[in-house]
Formats: structure tokens, sequence, C-alpha cells
């Protein structure tokens, strides 16, 4: 249930952030994919994915912008957007790639996947870009179906590698701007 008076901040975050995108980002993980693949798979590539210092890495990049989320000054989760990432399966120019909307579990069903996701199409819009696209793991019911309310069409399919043994099989998905 969404309570009517619960106040909802999306902020910029900086390479201050990286420990806590990093924990976010470890939780997260392991809520929507932690049965996805083997205990050892999932710790090494959390290990290696979501530690300070990889995170503190991605903020060197100036496409790359990560925002969190807060539902009465509490995180809830976080998003990442690359400007200007081509895809294969895509043929336009200028598109942003929206590589992760992560909301911890204890925030599901308050719409806040809804406004991250929101707040990174009109940010990537501000940039002059012609689409956004992302990619969705094929067992992730729940994200296929919030995508493709929100308009995005499968272009694609991709191997997300979660170690040297084990990829999972996710789908390509784009929304283009009109």
């Amino acid at each position: 249930m969404i309570k009517a008076d619960i106040n909802i901040k999306i902020v910029k975050a900086s390479i201050e952030h990286a420990e806590l995108i990093a924990e976010i980002g470890k939780k997260a993980f392991l809520e929507s994919h932690g049965h996805s693949a083997s205990a050892e798979d999932m710790n090494s590539f959390i290990s290696k994915t979501y530690n300070k210092t990889s995170i503190s890495k991605e903020f060197k990049n100036i496409k790359t912008q990560y925002h969190i989320i807060y539902v009465d000054d509490k995180v809830a989760g976080f998003s990442k957007i690359e400007l200007n990432s081509a895809n294969k399966d895509i043929d336009d120019l200028y598109v942003t790639k929206l590589d992760r909307i992560y909301l911890l579990k204890e925030f599901y069903g308050q719409k806040l996947g809804t406004k991250l996701l929101d707040f990174n199409i009109q940010l990537s819009k501000k940039h002059h870009q012609k689409g956004i696209w992302l990619a969705v793991w094929v067992e992730n019911q729940r994200a296929l179906n919030f995508y493709t309310k929100r308009g995005f069409k499968i272009v694609g399919k991709y191997n997300f590698k979660i170690s040297k043994t084990k990829s999972n099989p996710n789908h390509i998905m784009y929304l283009k701007y009109e």
C-alpha cells in the first residue's frame, strides 16, 4: 500500500556514495537474482561488482551517472545510466543505457521504480538522446512486465556473464522517444 504522505527525493550520487551504492547493489541483486546461479558464482560476482573500489571507478566515466532515491530520508535504491551508449541491436545513435534500477525489496509496491525510470528518461531526453535501452534477465518477470507496460520492446538478446561458467540469458529492451 502506498502512503499518501511519503517524501520521495532523487539525488545525483557522487564518488562519496560509492560504498552506499555497493551495499544497496549487493542486497538488491541478491534479492532479485540470488536464485539464478550457485551461491559460489553469486558471491564471486557480487564481490567483484559491488565494492567501493569498483563503483568508485565508474564515477570516472563522464557518461555514467548514478542517482539515489530516498523515501522519507531513508535510502530505497539507486539507478545508473550511461549516456551515448550504443547497442548492436539498436540502429539509433545517441541512446542511453539504463544499466541499473535497483530497489530494496522493502520498498517494492510504492511506485518508486516508475519514479526512478521517469526521472532517468527525462534526464536522457535532456541530453538529446533518441531512446533508452536495458538488459533484463529473461526470468525476471516482474521487470519484464514493468518495462513492457512502459512501452519498451524486446529488440535483441544478451548473455549476462555471472562467472566463467555461468551466464544468464537477457532480453535487450528499447524505448524509442517520440
